[in-house]
């Protein structure tokens, strides 16, 4: 039977951009749960040229893994209920924020597969599907204030791109996993609706247990790739999305009007703060729309120490081990 697991990045800002503050929400939850967030979260710096617009990135929270796809989504409410209670800055699960340009300053949910005995296979048939697997959760409308289309990061981010010839080669959509041994989907970008992550999961299962090996058509893909960022669900890719439906249910109208589109409003109705606090509301309450956010310019280097101490010097070992695992 094929077993899943998720990884989900998000943003934490305080309020508009993450700080160093993250560090200290991370130490929060690991104390909370020392065994299994020790493995189970992480965090994330931005790199090069983007380290102008600030050094935090995201933070990522993990589920254990499944047989049962909905029980994994289950398990990621969880672990979002943990992180939401040790943290008091806003929750942003967005691919890329909405008033910067930083392509290494990004987040996603990934899709794990292991327990399958073809992995070649399954592989082939996620790429078969690939051009309507991230319209469940597609979520990053915007880079540096203006409107780009359905995702930003998905056409920019340094940590996915076009299907290569080597499944092993780390920052592509879907790869194997040098550390994990599993197929990885990373294209997808984070959501606060996890009806939308938990239809993601269902297809993901329902494509790992096809007996069949579709036809991955990557060049095709590849092709289309920078109209799906830009668009979504195209009139050349409309076909998958009802081949995909006559192996699992799903609502058709979660790829016409996606997570993407409907960010995108709450930004032009409210703002960036608007926007974020819906986010923060959807994740924790799931309930998308803004509430009032109380605005509280202080440092932040106490925590990001504390944070540092009590996180990052803990978790040097498996960081090591991580990097020796993914060589």
């Amino acid at each position: 039977m094929p077993r899943f697991g998720i990884e989900e990045e998000v943003f934490i800002t305080e309020p508009e951009r993450p700080t160093i503050r993250s560090l200290y929400y991370l130490a929060r939850l690991l104390a909370r749960n020392p065994v299994f967030y020790y493995t189970h979260s992480a965090h994330n710096f931005t790199r090069g040229k983007d380290l102008k617009e600030g050094l935090m990135s995201g933070v990522e929270i993990s589920t254990a893994i499944y047989e049962d796809p909905d029980l994994v989504v289950d398990d990621l409410a969880h672990r979002r209920a943990d992180l939401a209670a040790v943290t008091s800055g806003l929750i942003v699960p967005v691919g890329h924020l909405l008033d910067i340009d930083t392509p290494t300053n990004t987040c996603a949910v990934h899709i794990h597969i292991s327990g399958i005995s073809d992995r070649q296979r399954v592989y082939s048939n996620l790429i078969h599907f690939l051009p309507i697997l991230p319209l469940f959760t597609i979520n990053s409308p915007m880079v540096a204030g203006r409107y780009f289309g359905q995702s930003y990061r998905m056409s920019s981010s340094f940590a996915i791109g076009p299907i290569r010839n080597d499944w092993t080669v780390r920052f592509q959509d879907v790869i194997l996993s040098k550390r994990l041994k599993t197929i990885e989907l990373r294209v997808c970008d984070p959501c606060w609706n996890l009806d939308r992550v938990r239809y993601l999961v269902r297809a993901v299962a329902a494509i790992a247990s096809l007996d069949e090996t579709l036809d991955p058509a990557v060049e095709t893909y590849n092709t289309l790739r920078n109209e799906i960022c830009r668009r979504g669900l195209l009139e050349e890719t409309a076909h998958l999305a009802e081949e995909l439906q006559s192996l699992v249910d799903f609502p058709m109208e979660m790829l016409t009007r996606t997570a993407s589109d409907e960010l995108y409003e709450a930004y032009k109705a409210g703002g960036l703060l608007a926007a974020y606090s819906a986010l923060d509301n959807g994740y924790r309450n799931g309930i998308f729309k803004p509430r009032e956010v109380p605005i509280k310019r202080k440092s932040h280097i106490g925590a990001g120490m504390l944070g540092f101490a009590g996180y990052f010097v803990p978790r040097l070992p498996f960081y090591a081990f991580k990097g020796l695992r993914e060589m």
